[in-house]
């Protein structure tokens, strides 16, 4: 049985959502497998860390734990307090793999059909019949296998279906759903190791590629735009990348720099349907070298105006 997740994330049972995505955040960064190559521990734990946010970011999940109604792996409790169900599985693996898809072991038949989003379904089977007329434990499933998915960040901000080739030439196309980032994990049943009791399933656990110029604040998209001093000064209408392509975003005349604009939507897919905004940070870019410039500045009255005075300085 896994371990309180409560525990392994470092949050008490009163934590917050906040709380506990910080607390799994800190821990994935810090326990991430490309981190972690030498040190197979770290990726384990890497896992558990996963396994846990997904069963306490779930509010119905962490409802019906909460209550002993299911046990850390999302499996029903026994009513005498015995744990049956099958956890995970198969831990968090790495081998290289074309585009960026890792399998852990030898493809085995995989079906077409996947499900459970973001969540960590129930185990194989429950608790072994006491008080509902016995009878024998059924058939083990096959272990689940765990497999490591490199998604662009734009593709991921706009949850851009992603096409992957399975072991047997397959592929298929695996819808990312709102909210996703990394660490997040995708269940796809069936897809895992054979068994007496029927495959395992395939835990894809997602890796957003970071970007040369986006930062993500949680559903939020980063941008330093650089602008012309003429641009600043005088305002008007300059292009601007976003993660849906390029749009037209009006500077105010007189604007400097550390000045914030919002473009609305342009952020990721929130869980409930909306999209976060893109922050535009204006970042005035004054030639090192203009020799028209400096004369300028010279002779402009409006240069002896302090613009620490506010500070005290």
């Amino acid at each position: 049985m896994a371990a309180d997740p409560y525990s392994v994330l470092g949050v008490a049972r009163g934590a917050s959502e906040a709380d506990i995505k910080k607390a799994y955040r800190q821990l994935a960064k810090e326990l991430h497998p490309d981190r972690n190559r030498d040190n197979p521990k770290a990726a384990e734990r890497f896992g558990q860390v996963t396994a846990a946010y997904d069963l306490l970011s779930d509010k119905d999940k962490r409802a019906r734990f909460d209550r002993g109604e299911i046990d850390a792996d999302g499996n029903p409790s026994s009513p005498f307090g015995f744990g049956t169900g099958r956890g995970a599985g198969g831990g968090f693996r790495q081998n290289a793999g074309a585009g960026g898809f890792d399998f852990g072991t030898d493809s085995s038949d995989f079906g077409d059909i996947f499900e459970g989003l973001f969540g960590r379904a129930t185990g194989g089977f429950s608790s072994s019949g006491f008080g509902r007329g016995g009878g024998a434990r059924p058939p083990q499933k096959g272990a689940d296998r765990a497999y490591r998915l490199r998604v662009p960040f734009e593709d991921a901000a706009t949850c851009k279906p992603q096409r992957v080739t399975l072991a047997d030439g397959k592929t298929i196309d695996l819808k990312l759903a709102p909210g996703v980032e990394t660490g997040s994990q995708m269940r796809l049943a069936g897809k895992g190791e054979p068994g007496p009791g029927g495959n395992g399933d395939a835990l894809v656990t997602i890796d957003i590629q970071p970007h040369a110029f986006f930062k993500r604040d949680c559903d939020n998209v980063l941008l330093d735009l650089p602008v012309s001093l003429v641009e600043a000064v005088a305002g008007g209408k300059v292009k601007v990348p976003t993660v849906d392509g390029p749009v037209m975003l009006n500077v105010p005349a007189g604007s400097s720099s550390g000045r914030v604009l919002r473009l609305k939507g342009k952020g990721f897919h929130r869980k409930g349907g909306e999209r976060g905004d893109q922050l535009v940070t204006l970042m005035v870019d004054v030639p090192a070298d203009d020799a028209e410039l400096r004369a300028f500045v010279e002779t402009w009255s409006g240069g002896a105006r302090n613009p620490r005075a506010a500070l005290g300085v």
